[in-house]
């Protein structure tokens, strides 16, 4: 009997389809010893702080440039970790597939993020599986949880003070950019990518350099906006911000043209703003230009302790406005 190509009701049904499906599929992509004991939950071994983080992944398109629903399931839970000063260590995974998914891209799925597990040396290492019937679910959905060991504690946005330099890491809104072309079907001149990417390897190296860093936060839905706002309000600031600073690619501002939106409301998932005293800032921007993703990090303003609550925006030719947050739904199922 040929084997199926399409994933079926049984592959979720807990008898021989399911069992194959797990294990050369899944237990072979993620291998690891804890995976494998195949008990119905992980015993882990934590010591001290621990970070612990949860999401779920309904992109549309599954697949777009730069990256697939997969490789965004790893990195986006494993950035969160990295964001609070974390070592990402322990990964579980939960698929909900569709009844009729391709085995081919669902393999490509996992493998991706088996690759993207590699950057950071975290493991997933509990699962589970759920097949719905067709018309149930758009293709294929994940959820990622993920725990890791603090090792720098005291990262936080009560610790933001007036007088931070804000630093960003890269050019802004690149994925929300990729996935608005990819659903339109809109072909640019120049290849645009999502910047999804695993932020660990980056965060260890500022760690390292004990840099005295208050808050980092990844600019995902809301873009670096709703970080921004979010920071003021939380800790009661002001955040200056200078609009030249902020790199965009043309091909980003291009599809913000087109749509009307701003760069600045789109969403990111390798991007990330930093908040850290004065005197370490140029510290940690050549820290950060070292790494591939961070060539345009860049200090873009600082936290005031004026108009608490509001973030302003300077134009580059001087005037100001607040950068409000971002209203109504502007692309949904962006992650």
């Amino acid at each position: 009997m040929a084997k199926p190509t399409q994933i079926q009701l049984s592959h979720g049904g807990g008898g021989r389809e399911m069992a194959e499906l797990i294990g050369k599929l899944f237990f072979d992509a993620f291998d690891n010893p804890i995976l494998r004991k195949e008990e119905d939950a992980a015993a882990l071994n934590l010591n001290g702080a621990t970070a612990f983080t949860t999401d779920s992944f309904t992109v549309a398109p599954l697949f777009f440039q730069g990256g697939n629903i997969g490789k965004l399931a790893i990195a986006g839970t494993v950035n969160d970790l990295a964001m609070m000063g974390a070592e990402p260590q322990y990964l579980s995974c939960g698929f909900i597939i569709e009844e009729g998914f391709e085995l081919e891209q669902l393999k490509t799925i996992v493998n991706s993020m088996a690759a993207e597990l590699q950057k950071s040396g975290a493991k997933i290492v509990c699962g589970d599986t759920k097949v719905v019937p067709k018309g149930c679910a758009d293709g294929l959905f994940i959820n990622t949880t993920g725990v890791g060991r603090i090792v720098k504690p005291g990262i936080s946005v009560s610790a933001i003070q007036p007088g931070d330099a804000v630093i960003l890491s890269r050019d802004i809104g690149r994925h929300g950019a990729a996935i608005l072309t990819a659903r339109e079907g809109l072909e640019l001149d120049s290849e645009l990518t999502s910047d999804c990417a695993t932020l660990w390897p980056v965060v260890e190296r500022l760690i390292a350099a004990n840099l005295d860093i208050h808050a980092m936060r990844d600019a995902t839905r809301g873009g670096i906006a709703a970080v921004l706002n979010e920071w003021s309000k939380a800790a009661n600031v002001g955040i200056d911000i200078e609009e030249k600073n902020i790199p965009v690619c043309d091909e980003v501002r291009g599809v913000c043209e087109l749509y009307g939106f701003e760069p600045w409301d789109l969403a990111n998932e390798g991007t990330f703003v930093i908040a850290l005293p004065q005197q370490a800032a140029e510290a940690a921007v050549e820290i950060m230009l070292r790494f591939c993703g961070c060539q345009d990090a860049t200090i873009i303003g600082t936290v005031s302790d004026a108009h608490a609550g509001k973030v302003v925006l300077q134009s580059p030719w001087g005037s100001k406005r607040y950068l409000e947050l971002p209203q109504g739904e502007l692309l949904p199922r962006i992650c």
